[in-house]
Parts: structure tokens; sequence; C-alpha cells
């Protein structure tokens, strides 16, 4: 369901598995409280991830480090990058998704065209196999189901994400690969690639995932 990807004495990072809430939902404890029951601490997390996407979760170990990462999430001075999967073919292979997002029907979210307080994210793309895409998009804010309603938007939905039209799969395929951030003075850059779900582990992919440009 998950693991310690970095203990700090000021935060942990983990690597959360697909399926898997942030918090309790249904009488099942979320990630928070597991790993609060299993490591003693007390924790804060900084940011949030969708409970279909796996991959890199920064929780605070201190009321400061948490004070000090959530001005830096706040003031866009942490960079967050995701790797998803479509079987579609996009509008565009790469570039800017920008748009205010507006309530939908039953909890789903709606690109608009204003941009009183857009989402804003960049991607770009890269051919994994024949009718299989990989995307990596570095979302600037951090709005509800950002990534996912922007992909949507170019005519892309992930694989396994029904709520926004994507193809069944075993696994909604959006992952949080890297997190960059600096803390007291100390520079953090950590990796985690995807090894969950049959397409994530197809050997093309990481051919893929190493000829994306930094």
């Amino acid at each position: 369901m998950y693991r310690i990807q970095l203990q700090h004495k000021d935060f942990m990072v983990i690597n959360k598995g697909p399926g898997l809430g942030m918090h309790d939902e249904g009488g099942e404890p979320g990630l928070v409280n597991r790993l609060r029951t299993e490591t003693g601490l007390t924790l804060y997390p900084v940011h949030r991830l969708d409970k279909m996407t796996s991959g890199l979760v920064l929780l605070a170990r201190t009321p400061e480090a948490n004070r000090a990462l959530s001005m830096a999430f706040a003031a866009r001075e942490v960079s967050k990058q995701y790797l998803a999967l479509s079987d579609r073919k996009p509008k565009k292979k790469q570039g800017w998704v920008k748009g205010d997002m507006e309530k939908g029907r039953g909890g789903s979210w709606m690109l608009a065209r204003t941009q009183e307080n857009p989402a804003i994210s960049w991607f770009d793309s890269s051919p994994v196999r024949e009718g299989l895409r990989l995307y990596r998009i570095k979302p600037q804010t951090g709005k509800t189901h950002q990534i996912r309603v922007a992909l949507k938007s170019i005519g892309a939905p992930i694989l396994g994400d029904d709520r926004y039209g994507g193809t069944i799969a075993d696994r909604g395929y959006l992952h949080a690969w890297r997190l960059q951030f600096t803390l007291a003075g100390k520079a953090f850059d950590l990796v985690c690639p995807p090894d969950e779900g049959e397409l994530f582990l197809l050997p093309e992919l990481h051919t893929a995932i190493a000829g994306l440009s930094e």
C-alpha cells in the first residue's frame, strides 16, 4: 500500500500505492493515520494525492517544518512532476493547459475558458508503443483533479480514470514521479519510478521516460 522512501528529522517522503486514500474513508484508515499508527509520529501532510494516484507524498514531522514546506508549496517553490499514460491521440503533444476549474456533476471538475484563478499545468509527451503515450506533467498550481482534467481537455484522458472518460484499466495511470524542494537551505531532489500497474511495467516505458528532457 505504501513504502517509506526517505526518513528525515523534519519530514518523511512516502511512495503511496494506487487505491489508497490520504485520509480515512468508509471506516478504512487512510495513508496519514496508517503512518501515524506505524511510526508513532505526529505527521502533517503538506500536500495530497488523489486515491488513484501513486507516488511521492511529503509529510512534515514538526509544526515548523510543516509551516515552511506549506509556505513553499503556496509560493510555488516546490517542483512536482507526474507521469501519466493515455491511449488516446492528444490535440497537442506538449504545451500549457490553463483555465479556471469549475465544479461539474458528482464531484467532477471541468476546465473553463476563463483565467481568473486558473489551474496551470505544463506537459510534454513521448510515444511508448502503438496506441499508448506517456505524459509528463508539471503542475504550477495545486487544484483538485487538476492533472486529470488537463489531460482530458487535450483529448487524452488518463487510462483507468473512469471519472474523466479514461479507458478501463487495472489502475488509474497517474504517478507522482519527481519532487524537488528546499528546506533549511538544503535542496532535495527525489525520483520514484512507477512500479505498480501492468502498463507502468512495460520495458518500453523506461525508454520513454529516459527520452524526456529536463
